[in-house]
């Protein structure tokens, strides 16, 4: 973190905490659950709204996930107060560097920092962190509504393994049916990246031919089971 941005929180930290024993929430609200970053614009924004009565510090950040470091997008403005029921558009700008030839996945997190309510000597601010997924998506790469489609299932030494082939990220919940059985496993993670592969341990005995699991939608939005057929070894 820049230390210009150390320095601002440090600042708002004293300036907004008092260190005694009951406490409030504040009240920041993303206006959706994903942040969609198109590379052809160049960026993507979400909104975020103070929903609580009182004005209040959005501290915005990106986290990588632990599969891809690069440092794609710059998010601005890190921090910025917002007053009562009102609206910050939170910026994320892809960076120059290498190209992005397949969509990718980042995580970015929303806190809200409440002040201390004026003449109340006995509460402590408590900061309330949404984290979400940040997709990025790259220039030329055409939509798919169903990616969720192209993943290969198959077994692999007592294992099953989903391994996603395409240019898409792939998010969908972790708890997967086992089908005609319907014992139930989980995969490690959410997600699949684009050429990435997960795979969990079977249950002894039965077969499995295919798989049932819910997927989401790019904008995060729950769709209907899924049923793909299993390769077998």
């Amino acid at each position: 973190m820049p230390s210009r941005l150390f320095a601002l929180m440090a600042l708002a930290t004293a300036c907004l905490f008092t260190p005694l024993p009951s406490a409030h929430a504040a009240g920041m609200q993303p206006e959706t659950t994903v942040v969609l970053v198109k590379v052809a614009e160049g960026e993507g924004s979400i909104a975020v709204r103070n929903t609580d009565t009182h004005p209040a510090l959005l501290h915005a950040a990106l986290q990588n996930l632990p599969e891809d470091p690069a440092e794609l997008l710059l998010v601005t403005p890190p921090l910025a107060r917002v007053e009562p029921g009102k609206l910050q558009t939170v910026r994320f700008i892809v960076q120059p560097g290498e190209p992005i030839t397949t969509q990718r996945m980042m995580r970015a997190t929303f806190e809200g920092i409440a002040p201390q309510r004026p003449g109340d000597q006995a509460r402590v601010a408590v900061t309330v962190q949404h984290n979400l997924p940040v997709i990025i998506h790259p220039e030329g790469l055409a939509p798919k509504r169903d990616p969720w489609a192209l993943l290969q299932w198959r077994i692999v030494g007592g294992q099953l393994s989903a391994h996603n082939p395409s240019p898409y990220v792939v998010r969908l919940v972790s708890e997967l049916t086992l089908l005609p059985g319907g014992q139930g496993v989980s995969l490690p993670t959410t997600y699949l990246l684009p050429g990435q592969a997960r795979s969990v341990a079977l249950p002894a005995g039965g077969t499995v031919s295919a798989v049932r699991f819910y997927p989401a939608s790019l904008y995060g939005y729950a769709v209907a089971p899924f049923e793909a057929p299993v390769q077998q070894p």
